[in-house]
């Protein structure tokens, strides 16, 4: 018998409460039960976009809703810029190309943040473009970006911004109002520690204009469907009855423990595993703007990344997340998002610290670990 403990950046471990939420007795969703509930689920993702606009709810991935924002937005032909500074700013611009978007790609080296001034003068060079597509934490990097200053530049142009949070939301800060997000997507499987299979979305009403407009079809993904069916507290589709009643419960978590607070945990949590492979010798692949969400860790000099990862999974049961697409072998990424508190990182770093002696990395055993739980003890 083997425990097994997971360090990902999505899916997140469950909390007891949400996995005996999921384990009800289906309800009808057509009742005054589940409308009680999807009246309750609607404040607390409010409460946790930081915004007064609707949230809705699909049963889909991250992904869906993504694909939702491009689809409401915009109609062919029209312009939008995408950030590409990771994996997942990519897919921007790839579900924009294919809704036949003109998508003029705004490249960010890998690792670092998106300088919000170059998203300012390409919005001064081209009037044209109608949404600016960004991400708050690039997750295959590690990054964070400014949302803040980002929103106060498109907030000034006929533009919307469009945020990614799917990995960030419940985990680091976004004022959704406050800082001028029109659209904001997220994923049900990262900080609102659940299961994957919602996606949600809100939007302001410089971003309802467009929806209006939008010549795209849609159908699944028509949002004017949704707010339709909202508005009198009800879904118009079959929702995900079991994950919307288990999301309630991480909802209220959220909101015992307050933002304030879990925000300040998942900051702890990111500055204790930094320091920890600072200690063990090892180099951050994002330095400048670390995320809180994830960190990601360069792999060192002639060890082997993906058989590093393979290891702690496959022998030890701790699964953390190698690099994607270019970064492949050439980093690993450990998260501490959602449902993960101090001693689930300090047996993470024991793990890696255990795997990399015996692959040969030269380092004193416990230091990391020691460096950790100097961060915890503060």
């Amino acid at each position: 018998m083997k425990k097994k403990y997971l360090l990902t950046p999505g899916p997140t471990p469950l909390p007891p409460e949400v996995c005996a939420a999921q384990a009800q007795p289906i309800i009808h969703h057509r009742t005054p039960q589940f409308q009680a509930i999807l009246k309750e689920v609607s404040q607390g993702l409010k409460y946790v976009f930081q915004t007064e606009n609707d949230v809705f709810i699909l049963a889909s991935s991250g992904t869906g809703a993504m694909e939702a924002a491009v689809a409401n937005l915009l109609s062919a032909a029209d312009t939008a810029l995408t950030v590409e500074g990771g994996k997942f700013g990519q897919r921007w611009t790839e579900i924009c190309q294919s809704y036949n978007i003109n998508t003029e790609v705004l490249s960010v080296e890998w690792g670092r943040a998106v300088e919000p001034k170059k998203i300012e003068e390409r919005l001064k060079a081209n009037p044209k473009i109608k949404a600016v597509f960004t991400t708050l934490c690039e997750t295959s990097t590690g990054v964070v970006n400014d949302i803040e200053a980002i929103g106060k530049i498109v907030k000034d142009t006929p533009a919307v911004l469009v945020v990614d949070a799917i990995s960030g939301l419940g985990a680091i800060d976004l004022k959704t109002d406050a800082w001028f997000c029109d659209v904001v997507v997220s994923g049900s499987q990262k900080g609102l520690m659940l299961p994957p299979g919602l996606g949600f979305i809100s939007l302001s009403p410089k971003a309802w204009k467009l929806v209006e407009s939008s010549r795209s079809p849609r159908y699944y993904f028509d949002l004017r469907k949704a707010k339709k069916a909202q508005d009198k507290t009800d879904t118009p589709f079959t929702p995900a009855i079991n994950l919307i009643i288990a999301l309630n419960e991480s909802l209220k978590m959220i909101k015992e423990d307050g933002l304030a607070n879990v925000f300040l945990r998942h900051k702890k949590m990111a500055d204790a595993t930094r320091e920890a492979v600072k200690a063990i010798g090892l180099e951050l692949f994002a330095p400048t703007a670390p995320s809180d969400v994830v960190t990601a860790i360069k792999v060192p000099k002639d060890i082997d990344g993906e058989k590093l990862v393979k290891t702690m999974r496959d022998t030890y049961g701790v699964t953390i997340a190698g690099g994607q697409a270019e970064l492949k072998g050439k980093i690993f990424r450990i998260a501490h998002m959602g449902y993960i508190e101090e001693f689930d990182i300090i047996l993470c770093i024991s793990c890696l610290e255990k795997v990399l002696f015996q692959m040969g990395y030269k380092f004193q055993l416990g230091i990391g670990v020691r460096a950790a739980e100097e961060v915890f003890l503060r």
